[in-house]
């Protein structure tokens, strides 16, 4: 199902200029907010189709809202859905959070962990799922507070996922944010995931408010850490397509790229070191 591979970048209205009219080769796949693109026609939208003849796209939507008590908006639901299939594009992925309630809060709240949450977000998955007529991909996200906590975040993510059907986008600097704002080890917590759910990843940097108070912004490099851990999931998991975010302070695409680069340099390394020990042990097998 899944075409995306390798290592992707978001693809933005502000980087057109350098990125059109022939994509960089550098750059597996691209990722698109829909929202930022449904309402737009003309230039916009003919630069858009030449890039989705190029390479693989798939999105990372912002307003879904899933974990929200207002009604599912399901016209804007049926709207992603039109896009998705317009463009050729499999994954619809957005965030395990909520951004309304009485209005549009513009901002990504914490869902609290509990076993009514659970229930009340799996119904709105498999709403969205029967409108979009696919697997609803969705994305641990960064949270400063736990408002009612019954369940870690762990036992939380875990159960969408089983109860709903729906895939996971797995955010490894989200991982390590939240393991130092909440005390919790990094590695455990991805122990912890089935690796069949994870269809792709994003890295990112963020901003050190304190030492142990992490900011996911987005804004920055990725930190060594960071990169550790990739490789850990990687190895845990299997190697994923996986994105790199960046939504401000955006450097000239060379240096996106850089990064990019070294994505790719830890899948290789990754897959090189499993095969080895395929092979190690069925030498062994064979001297047996």
């Amino acid at each position: 199902m899944n075409k995306i591979k390798g290592a992707g970048l978001g693809f933005r209205r502000e980087m057109l200029d350098e990125l059109l009219p022939t994509l960089p080769s550098d750059i597996d796949f691209w990722e698109v907010a829909p929202e930022n693109w449904l309402p737009l026609g003309g230039r916009y939208q003919q630069q858009f189709e030449l890039a989705s003849r190029q390479a693989p796209f798939t999105t990372h939507g912002l307003s879904l809202s899933i974990g929200s008590s207002d009604k599912l908006d399901t016209q804007f639901v049926k709207r992603v859905k039109g896009f998705l299939d317009l463009h050729n594009i499999e994954l619809y992925s957005e965030h395990l959070s909520y951004c309304s309630g009485n209005g549009h809060m513009y901002d990504l709240m914490p869902i609290p962990f509990t076993e009514d949450a659970v229930k009340h977000v799996v119904a709105r998955i498999k709403q969205v799922q029967d409108i979009i007529e696919r697997p609803l991909v969705l994305e641990n996200v960064s949270y400063y507070m736990a408002p009612g906590q019954q369940m870690s975040e762990l036992e939380f993510t875990k159960a969408i996922l089983d109860e709903s059907g729906c895939l996971m986008l797995l955010d490894v600097n989200n991982v390590y944010v939240n393991s130092i704002n909440h005390k919790y080890n990094a590695q455990q917590f991805i122990d912890g995931l089935p690796s069949n759910k994870i269809v792709y990843g994003h890295i990112a940097g963020h901003y050190d408010e304190a030492e142990d108070l992490k900011v996911d912004t987005h804004g920055a490099d990725v930190i060594e850490p960071v990169w550790q851990l990739l490789e850990y999931a990687y190895r845990k998991h299997g190697v994923f397509p996986t994105l790199l975010e960046r939504d401000f302070n955006i450097p000239p695409i060379s240096e996106l790229i850089t990064e990019v680069h070294r994505i790719k340099q830890i899948q290789n390394n990754v897959t090189q070191s499993t095969c080895d020990d395929v092979a190690r042990v069925a030498e062994k097998g064979s001297v047996a």
